[in-house]
């Protein structure tokens, strides 16, 4: 098989930036996900029942800037850590994404594995 001498170039310069292209990288930061989950603090940590409404549209907020794989890790991480710091009841935490009615592929959990949930969830949706 012969190559034409322009495919042979347009291939390695394909090659060279598919090899140097930065991977996704998370466009939502840990203080956009704290600002929109910050009406939710005392309710996670001192509440019972549902959740108030500002917390809910903050959720809500959230979920739809989270748009990437790479976003929905970052505000993984970012749920775990502050999870960690402030000792939220686990109960409400896990059931506050259904008490705001938005749909979540993890446990909200100071205990949930960003990594591994991300990953399933990369391939349900390959």
């Amino acid at each position: 098989m012969k190559y034409s001498s322009v495919s042979v170039p347009a291939m390695a310069a394909l090659m060279l930036l598919l090899i140097l292209a930065p991977a996704a990288e998370a466009v939502i930061s840990c203080s956009d996900v704290i600002k929109d989950l910050k009406p939710c603090l005392n309710y996670l940590v001192n509440g019972t029942g549902k959740p108030p409404a500002a917390c809910c549209a903050g959720a809500t907020n959230l979920a739809s800037a989270a748009s990437t794989s790479a976003d929905k890790k970052a505000a993984c991480d970012c749920i775990k850590n502050a999870a960690n710091k402030l000792n939220p009841n686990p109960q409400l935490a896990k059931d506050l994404p259904g008490n705001c009615k938005i749909s979540l592929p993890f446990t909200v959990s100071p205990n949930v594995d960003c990594s591994k949930d991300w990953l399933k969830l990369k391939e349900e949706h390959a």
